[in-house]
This record gives structure tokens, C-alpha cells and sequence, in this order.
């Protein structure tokens, strides 16, 4: 009896290892549908460390699965288990997808080009937030191709949608390298004179979507600047340095440690909620960001050829909207570093510009690269 009561546990334990270890994958039913006439579908791309699993319903990243430092896998990012939770979205809009044509606040929802004013909705208190109301998260975009670790999307946003000029055509390829790298490239061009600045918008928690918060994660974020935001979160178009403030993350320290010291620019922000001046030249590639979370050694690093990074501490989360593992989505439980232009630059003269023009192509890479730190013996 003894002998059979062991190997029942030792199965038990068995189990429990594999369950821990192994990569849960979304049903690819529940995310099979159609929006205006156009197939969406879920794909599954690999590299042997990394597995992610994307919709091309707003070009959305569902779920990116890695180990930790025991060989443990968890998926990292914030998503739904199925598709109508995103079409019909009541909590975030805008997990896991990539933003624009304008990412980040356009103030008062109006811009001035070439002489004439556009005005768009307004989606973000009194700003267009994202792209508008139908940004490129709200489309479905044309599968080009799929290989087994990368998938190319394409859409064409039309002249008018959202307000915004020119029929804009993106091409967009995802994909995990053999250096376990998440990249995402964008490449744009335009039939008239146009505002385009698109970033990738995940939603980050190294322990594990669910899995409490990201406060002990420890960031550093390779710039020296944040461009000043008001009340509103618009850019006033100033600059102020980070340094000797809880917005300095030169060196890297825990996101939680000086997230509720007081300054003028964390109270608006409700947190941090701000783009970064990175410290590099502008359209060379090169480090913004390094997250460690050091429980279980995972490590993920973000470059980029843009000018600036948004850090958001998930500060509007409130745990009434679950996750796709039933658990709450609570408040700063992720982060999302977006790579991109500054926010409402088309009216800050100051800013690098997000024009866009006949004959001319947009270029952004992101690439976010992950790996497990040994824990300390």
C-alpha cells in the first residue's frame, strides 16, 4: 500500500511538472470568424524558446509563451481567449495590437497640414488617442504570408478614415528570431501628404499574465529626457531631465520604488505614463530599454531605431476586465514600452516630424529580446 501510495504522488508530481512546463496554446476556433467580409484567423509562430500566437484582427499578439530559470513557461503577455473579446471589447482595447496611423495623443483631436486643418475624433478625453476611432487595431489586416517563426500583414487605411489624409499602405512582419527576439518592422507609404507614427502596444508581466504586479520588475530605460505632459497627458512641447526625479531610470531599480513619490508630472500621469527622449541618434538602432524580473530571471530588452519610448505602469487597469486565464487584469500589473515618434508631434514644431509624403517610406523597427538570467547560487 505504502509502495502504491509513492508512486501516486510521485505521478501526482509528475503531472503537476509537466502542467507547469508546458505551452498552453488558444484554441484556433475561438478566434475564427470574419469582419466585413475579410477572414480573421489565429496563428502560431516559433523559434524553439519563444511560442506567440497572433490574430490578424488588429495584428494583435494573443499570447507569447517563455521559460524562466527553472524551465518554467508562462505566457508574459495580456490578451483574450477569444476573438469576440477583442471585436466587442467592454475593458483594455488595446492589448496586444499595433497602433496608428498616429500612436500616442494628437491634442484636441486637430492638426494643421500643408495649410489645411483635419479634425478627427476624439477617443482619449479631448485628444485622438491611438489613431482614432478605428486605428489600425480595429481592421483586419491581409495575411501576405506564414512561415513557422514569422508572418507578414498588410492594409491599406483609407483617405478619410478617422479623419486622416491619404491613403496610407503598411506592411508589417513579426517575428521571433534565432536569437529568441520578438521583432516587429514596419514599412509605409503614402498617395498624399499624411501624419503616420504606428508602435506596437503588449502589454508585459514577466511573472505571467495574472500573476500580481510588475512592481518588482527592474527597469532601465536608456534616456535622459521625457517630454513634459499636461494634466491631459499632451506634450506642452518642453523637455525636462530625468535625473533626481522618480521618472530616472539611468540605472536600473524596481519600477515600484518611486511610483508614488510625489512630482507634478507623476500626478499627471496617475504613474508613470510617459515618452522618453532615448539617448541615441534618430533612425539608428540601438538599446531604450532593459526589464529584469528577478524571481524567475526572466529578462527582456528593447531597441529600436525611433526617437522615443512610451513607458506605461498600467495604471487605468482596475481588475473588473479578466484575462484569458479568467484572472483579473489589475492595476499595474503590466507595462507597455512603446517604440515610436513623440507623441502629438504633427503640432509640436519642435518634435522630430511624422510627416509623411508621396515618394517617401516610413521605417520603425522594435525588436524586444528575451532571456532567463541564472539565479544566483
Amino acid at each position: 500500500m505504502k509502495k502504491l501510495l509513492f508512486l501516486a504522488l510521485s505521478a501526482m508530481i509528475l503531472i503537476g511538472c509537466t502542467k507547469k512546463n508546458e505551452v498552453k496554446l488558444m484554441n484556433v476556433n475561438d478566434f475564427n470568424t470574419e469582419v466585413d467580409g475579410k477572414k480573421v484567423s489565429l496563428y502560431t509562430l516559433k523559434n524553439g524558446f519563444l511560442t506567440m500566437q497572433v490574430t490578424n484582427y488588429g495584428g494583435r499578439v494573443v499570447s507569447l509563451w517563455m521559460p524562466d530559470n527553472k524551465g518554467s513557461f508562462e505566457d508574459i503577455v495580456l490578451g483574450y481567449d477569444n476573438i469576440d473579446r477583442y471585436i466587442n471589447c467592454t475593458g483594455e482595447r488595446y492589448l496586444g495590437a499595433v497602433v496608428g496611423r498616429c500612436a500616442n495623443r494628437i491634442a484636441n483631436g486637430e492638426f494643421t497640414l500643408d495649410g489645411k486643418t483635419y479634425q478627427l475624433p476624439k477617443n482619449g478625453g479631448n485628444a485622438t488617442l491611438h489613431g482614432g476611432e478605428f486605428g489600425v487595431d480595429r481592421v483586419v489586416w491581409d495575411v501576405v504570408s506564414v512561415t513557422d517563426n514569422a508572418i507578414v500583414l498588410h492594409v491599406v487605411l483609407p483617405d478619410g478614415l478617422d479623419g486622416f489624409p491619404g491613403n496610407l499602405d503598411i506592411t508589417m512582419t513579426y517575428t521571433l528570431t534565432p536569437d529568441n527576439e520578438f521583432r516587429v518592422d514596419y514599412l509605409a507609404t503614402t498617395d498624399a501628404p499624411t501624419v503616420c507614427n504606428l508602435s506596437h502596444h503588449s502589454f508585459f508581466n514577466l511573472h505571467g499574465e495574472g500573476n500580481g504586479t510588475i512592481l518588482d520588475h527592474e527597469m532601465m530605460i536608456n534616456g535622459k529626457l521625457i517630454t513634459v505632459i499636461d494634466e491631459n497627458l499632451i506634450p506642452t512641447g518642453n523637455f525636462i531631465p530625468v535625473k533626481d526625479t522618480p521618472m530616472d531610470f539611468m540605472t536600473a531599480k524596481p519600477i515600484g520604488r518611486d511610483i508614488a513619490k510625489y512630482h507634478p508630472q507623476m500626478v499627471n500621469g496617475g504613474g508613470y505614463d510617459f515618452n522618453w527622449v532615448l539617448n541615441k541618434p534618430i533612425g539608428q538602432m540601438g538599446l531604450a530599454a532593459t526589464v529584469l524580473e528577478p524571481q524567475s530571471g526572466r529578462v527582456m530588452e528593447v531597441s529600436t531605431d525611433q526617437p522615443g519610448m512610451q513607458f506605461y505602469s498600467g495604471n487605468f487597469f482596475d481588475g473588473k476586465t479578466t484575462g484569458k486565464y479568467g484572472k483579473p487584469l489589475c492595476n499595474r500589473a503590466s507595462f507597455a514600452l512603446e517604440t515610436q515618434q513623440f507623441p502629438d508631434a504633427i503640432n509640436q514644431p519642435n518634435f522630430p516630424s511624422t510627416v509623411l509624403r508621396p515618394g517617401e517610406e516610413y521605417h520603425h523597427t522594435c525588436i524586444y529580446k528575451f532571456s532567463v538570467k541564472k539565479p544566483k547560487k
